[in-house]
């Protein structure tokens, strides 16, 4: 196993790069399996039914994934303070990223084994591929303030996005060739059959990627910020300082704002980035299933070359016009988004709504979680207060998921599921302007 040898120094280059790396290593997950490769491996094998049996209830597919993803998140809702509270405590956070990296890496090579006949074997990977991913987050955003100074952690931010967008659109790149060309990777059948046997090897690159471009941030990564004895009580340390960090929000006047703003526009964020692809896999009129598959990959790659760009001028524009006035603008922005995906129907019109997301997506997500590291108060427990941080996220992840699940199991169109965030956005924008202004960027004590 890689170890790290020697400390890198805080706000260093190399090790801003290594922590950034980590996106280059994870995003490929999103991309590929919640964005790409997978809704449409998913919509293939429902073209004669499109319901899931549960306990002899019919569920529509679509909803089966909106009500798993919602459980996943209750998990790691649960989880991760337990966890981040006993890595803070004993001083090793690398250590449970890494617990969490294998899991999900591994469950991603499980995917391979999802088809019709072991339905439920194959829901259980993508649930715990889904606990592996985020539960790995709530570490590696914990470590922001660890490696960079309050001036550097809007760019460091953006640039891990920028990393994690161009390592998951080569690795997309590859999986669309296996797809598409799947003969001149070796993989034999008839066109049907070779695409959706390359579809699953793409599964398994998804977690050998994942697994091996993670080792160089593991390698650089500090273990930890502090050292401390361990007790009979580390198992409800984690839930404490939650506690504590609750507490301490009473004095915070900024942060105790924009957490409630953040869990409104993340809701409705997180829930429509991680339905967009079964969105345009259902609800857009392509002419046949071998435009479907180009189209939506094509869209999903769209997305990320504009993220990369959007996350950078995110990046600048905050340190012109300030982080809040930025996040408000870009909470309007999603809601314009929203009412156009409504009447979006036609391969073209989904193009265009791709690239108009890829320009906000990044940049909500990346200034978000800067903004945050900026507003925490001097403490060595930055993963509490990022655990606190993941923790409403998750939250929001799970009521805006349930939501839309029902939205789309009841009234049987994924549109108006869509149509029903923007309040979500709107309010969003509206507490975020009850955000006293940022005098520095410094963090708020």
């Amino acid at each position: 196993m890689i170890t790290q040898k020697t400390p890198l120094e805080k706000g260093s280059k190399k090790l801003i790069n290594a922590w950034a790396f980590y996106d280059w290593a994870n995003s490929v997950y999103s991309l590929v399996i919640s964005s790409a490769i997978f809704p449409i491996y998913f919509g293939a094998l429902f073209t004669d039914i499109n319901t899931i049996s549960f306990f002899n209830y019919d569920i529509k597919n679509t909803a089966v994934i909106s009500f798993g993803t919602a459980m996943a998140f209750v998990i790691v809702a649960l989880i991760s303070p337990l966890l981040s509270g006993i890595a803070d405590y004993i001083g090793n956070k690398k250590k449970f990223m890494k617990i969490f990296v294998y899991l999900g890496s591994l469950s991603c090579i499980g995917l391979y084994w999802f088809d019709l006949e072991t339905i439920y074997l194959g829901l259980l990977f993508y649930f715990l591929a889904m606990i592996g991913l985020w539960s790995s987050l709530v570490f590696y955003n914990s470590y922001l303030p660890d490696i960079a100074f309050p001036d550097q952690q809007d760019r460091a931010s953006a640039r891990g996005f920028s990393y994690g967008y161009v390592g998951s659109v080569l690795l997309l790149l590859v999986n669309l060739a296996m797809v598409m060309q799947p003969t001149v990777f070796g993989i034999e059948g008839t066109g049907y059959e070779a695409s959706m046997k390359a579809m699953k090897y793409s599964f398994i690159s998804v977690g050998i990627w994942w697994a091996a471009f993670s080792q160089y941030s593991f390698y650089y990564l500090p273990k930890s910020n502090h050292e401390v004895k361990v007790t009979k009580d580390i198992l409800w340390n984690g839930y404490k300082e939650l506690k504590k960090v609750w507490e301490q929000l009473k004095n915070l006047s900024r942060l105790k704002r924009f957490l409630p703003a953040f869990f409104l526009y993340s809701m409705a964020l997180q829930t429509v980035l991680l339905v967009a692809a079964y969105f345009g896999e259902e609800e857009i009129a392509w002419a046949d299933s071998s435009e479907k598959t180009v189209g939506l990959i094509v869209s999903i790659l769209l997305i990320q070359i504009v993220a990369i760009f959007g996350a950078m001028l995110t990046a600048r524009a905050s340190e012109r016009f300030g982080n809040v006035r930025v996040l408000i603008v870009i909470n309007f922005i999603w809601v314009g988004l929203c009412i156009i995906a409504y009447y979006t129907r036609t391969p073209v019109q989904f193009y265009t709504v791709a690239g108009m997301v890829g320009m906000v997506m990044g940049g909500l997500q990346s200034l978000s979680r800067s903004t945050y590291s900026k507003l925490l108060p001097k403490t060595l427990d930055t993963t509490s207060f990022f655990s606190f941080y993941d923790v409403t996220e998750k939250i929001g992840i799970v009521i805006g998921m349930v939501c839309f699940g029902l939205v789309d199991h009841i009234s049987g169109s994924m549109r108006n599921g869509i149509l029903f965030f923007i309040i979500f956005f709107v309010l969003g924008a509206l507490m975020l302007m009850r955000i006293p202004k940022l005098a520095s960027v410094s963090s708020e004590s």
